[in-house]
């Protein structure tokens, strides 16, 4: 049976939530997944810890907010064949490429895959 894309998509957003709860020892607090052609776009919403925040938001916050997100890069940098298996293997396609940022001063992260090819789903009827 081949999944409808809010079904695909809302199985990507709980792997990535899963994998931030495991891996970074947070989860986020609302994430939301957008397949768009070869392109797996997910948003996780409020994935800083307290620590983060607090140092975000320290009297030299320019340097602390520098040091979170070389930090958060260094973590999915080696997570990445971790987290490119997760969509492969829920989307069918390979991973050709990743990119992410975060932003701390909402603690919103952004990640999107690249696939090789666009996934073939079928839409929600109306």
């Amino acid at each position: 049976m081949v999944k409808s894309k809010g079904q695909l998509e809302a199985e990507i957003s709980e792997a990535l939530i899963k994998f931030e709860k495991e891996y970074m020892g947070r989860g986020p607090e609302q994430t939301k997944t957008h397949i768009i052609g070869d392109m797996v776009v997910v948003r996780l919403q409020r994935v800083l810890t307290p620590a983060e925040e607090q140092l975000a938001g320290a009297a030299d916050e320019t340097e602390g907010r520098r040091l979170i997100k070389r930090v958060r890069i260094e973590l999915l940098e080696k997570a990445r064949p971790l987290l490119e298996r997760i969509v492969t293997d829920l989307t069918g396609k390979k991973v050709i490429s990743l990119h992410t940022d975060i932003s701390t001063v909402t603690g919103e992260r952004v990640v999107i895959f690249t696939l090789e090819s666009p996934v073939g789903l079928h839409e929600e009827e109306d």
